[in-house]
């Protein structure tokens, strides 16, 4: 159990209905009937720049997800670019993710904040489960409703993800060629941290052999108890020793600054046996044939620096940056609006969404 509570920390990084024109069109696709709340219950402010309204969309394994909708009320009118957001890892589109799409909205984007399957207001069973795949797929599935509206520019969309969904961004831009352009904010590489452990310092055979022992063995309690076990969210109350990252989470997630109700790490956590395939499918094998631009922003401080230096290195192409933000941490930029390279982003999706 000792392997599970560790698995634990690295999925840390990780939780009015207005319908748009788009969202008729996927009115045939037996979409799961969603239970989206009317009320604003973000952890941030709502602007008077933007419109929000919520909506869903369908993907390829038939979850149908919840996405908070902004839209610009000052645009020239036509087709607009458009950028969709998700993450942290284990968070949900009243946060962080939220933060990110509506300030992109105050500066022109039409943007979406979508909750992955499985989790927030999105629909899938069970509950509290993530995949290398599916969450990939999560991006793509957003990108197929934007590319649908009458009120954006299908050739001109492109993707954020925050924590371990910037490792799915990625993921995504390297099979959908649709994507123009990819940011990913204080990554992490959720594959490879679930099966090499932090800093790569349980890159060992017998300790994954041990992980997946411990995690199987609990399949089959689930599946005699008919339910799944949680693996806990945010550690609390925090222990004296916790090291700063994780007291940087207890910051964000367990207090009125991050907290949220449907949040995984504000909360129960993930399902237990949710790092298996994590342990066998590794993402980001193809990274370096991404053909569209790139940017990976870190914090100098974060824990998790390495991961967006990693995979810069597999980057190729001279559209391709990663950017240091000097003196931040890890949840600094989930929503440290002072920290947070918004102008940075802002430049980034302008030159390479026209």
């Amino acid at each position: 159990m000792k392997r599970i509570t560790f698995l634990t920390a690295a999925f840390l990084c990780l939780s009015g209905l207005t319908e748009s024109p788009a969202q008729d069109t996927q009115s045939n696709r037996n979409m799961e009937e969603l239970k989206l709340t009317q009320e604003w219950d973000k952890t941030f402010p709502k602007s008077d720049k933007v419109n929000h309204s919520k909506v869903t969309f369908v993907n390829r394994y038939g979850i149908t997800l919840a996405a908070d909708l902004y839209v610009p009320k000052t645009t020239a009118g036509g087709e607009l670019p458009a950028i969709a957001v998700s993450g942290p890892f284990g968070a949900v589109k009243e946060q962080s993710s939220g933060l990110y799409a509506q300030t992109l909205a105050e500066r022109g984007f039409l943007t979406i904040a979508f909750d992955p399957s499985f989790t927030g207001e999105s629909g899938g069973q069970p509950r509290s489960v993530a995949s290398p795949d599916i969450n990939t797929e999560d991006f793509s599935a957003a990108v197929d409703y934007l590319a649908t509206r009458p009120d954006v520019d299908a050739g001109r969309i492109g993707i954020i993800g925050i924590c371990g969904w910037g490792g799915m961004a990625v993921n995504a831009a390297a099979q959908d060629t649709r994507i123009k352009a990819t940011a990913a904010m204080t990554m992490y590489d959720m594959t490879r941290v679930t099966a090499n452990g932090y800093f790569d310092a349980e890159d060992s055979e017998q300790v994954r052999f041990e992980k997946k022992q411990a995690m199987n063995a609990q399949r089959t309690e689930d599946y005699k108890n008919s339910s799944y076990a949680l693996a806990g969210g945010v550690v609390d109350p925090l222990p004296d020793d916790a090291p700063q990252f994780v007291k940087d989470y207890y910051a964000y997630y367990k207090t009125q600054r991050g907290y949220h109700p449907r949040s995984l790490n504000s909360n129960g956590g993930w399902n237990v046996t949710s790092s298996l395939p994590f342990m066998n499918l590794p993402i980001l094998q193809y990274a370096s044939e991404i053909r569209s631009a790139v940017l990976l922003v870190h914090g100098e401080k974060a824990h998790s620096r390495y991961f967006s230096e990693s995979v810069y290195k597999k980057l190729t192409g001279d559209n391709k940056e990663l950017r240091i933000i000097p003196g931040a941490s890890h949840t600094d930029l989930y929503d440290r609006m002072s920290l947070i390279p918004f102008e940075k982003l802002n430049a980034f999706f302008q030159e390479n969404l026209k």
